[in-house]
C-alpha cells in the first residue's frame, strides 16, 4: 500500500502531538485525520474509514484501550498505541485488547513510521496468500483471515491470526520466544517477551478447551512454545 493512498486516524488529547504527527505524515505522503478523545476518534472512523490508527493510552471520557475495543469489534485495520513508559500494564492491555504495536513517548517520527511500514508489510504480506493451512483440527483460510476448529469458526485479532498462522506453519518444533517475537513482530521486538506472554494468553482463550491445561499451545519450561494441533 502506497503512502499516497493510506489514511491515518491519529488520536491524542495533547493538540502538540497530534499537530506534529498531521505535520511529519502530511510531508511523507500520508493523508492524516485527528482526534482528541475516543469518543471523536469513532466518528471519524465510521465516516473516514481510516487504514491505520495511531492512538494514545491515556485520554478524557473514552480512552485508548476502549478505542481499540470499539475497532476490534468490526474492523481488523492496524492499530498502534503510542503511550508513556509508566504504562507497562496499560500496554499489555492494549495488545489484550487487539493492538497491533505500541510506540513509547517520547518517539522520532522516523521510528513511528517504520513501525506503520512494518505492521502493513505484515497485512499485505498475509493478504494476498491464496493457500489455506490445515493441521489437525484446525483450518485456516489465509486469504479471507478466517480461523476454524473442528469445524467451528473462531474470531481472531490481526496478531492472535498471524501467531496462530505461525504456530501451525510450525507445529510440532519447539519455538523459543525469540522464534515468536521476530516472526511476529519483527527484530526490533526480539527483547520484548511480555508481548509474547500476553499474545500466547489471549490466543489460548479462545483456541483451548481449557486454557489452563493447554491441549494445543504447550508450553516448554524456560526455552518456548510447542504447537500441536491435535489429530
Amino acid at each position: 500500500m502506497s503512502p499516497d493512498t493510506l489514511r491515518v486516524l491519529v488520536v491524542d488529547d495533547e493538540p502538540r502531538i497530534t499537530q506534529a504527527l498531521q505535520t511529519s505524515l502530511n510531508a511523507r505522503g500520508y493523508e492524516v485525520r485527528s482526534a482528541d478523545d475516543g469518543e471523536s476518534a469513532l466518528a471519524v472512523f465510521r465516516q473516514w474509514q481510516p487504514q491505520l490508527v495511531i492512538t494514545d493510552l491515556s485520554m478524557p471520557d473514552m480512552g485508548g484501550i476502549a478505542l481499540c475495543r470499539a475497532i476490534r469489534s468490526c474492523s481488523d485495520i492496524p492499530i498502534i498505541i503510542i503511550s508513556v513508559r509508566g504504562q507497562e500494564v496499560a500496554k499489555v492491555q492494549a495488545l489484550e485488547s487487539g493492538a497491533d504495536d505500541y510506540v513509547t513517548k517520547p518517539f522520532g517520527t522516523d521510528e513511528l513510521v517504520a513501525r506503520m511500514r512494518a505492521v502493513l508489510r505484515r497485512i499485505s504480506a498475509s493478504s494476498v496468500r491464496t493457500e489455506a493451512l490445515e493441521s489437525g483440527d484446525f483450518r485456516v483460510d489465509l486469504l479471507a483471515h478466517k480461523v476454524e476448529i473442528q469445524g467451528k469458526e473462531i474470531y481472531l485479532t490481526p496478531k492472535e491470526f498471524d501467531l496462530l498462522t505461525f504456530l501451525l506453519r510450525n507445529a510440532g518444533t519447539v519455538l523459543t520466544h525469540k522464534n515468536v517475537l521476530t516472526a511476529v513482530w519483527g527484530r526490533t521486538y526480539a527483547d520484548q517477551p511480555d508481548a509474547v506472554y500476553v499474545l500466547v494468553r489471549q490466543l489460548r482463550k479462545k483456541i483451548e478447551p481449557n486454557p489452563a491445561a493447554p491441549k494445543y499451545l504447550k508450553t516448554e519450561p524456560w526455552i518456548g512454545y510447542r504447537f500441536e494441533p491435535g489429530k
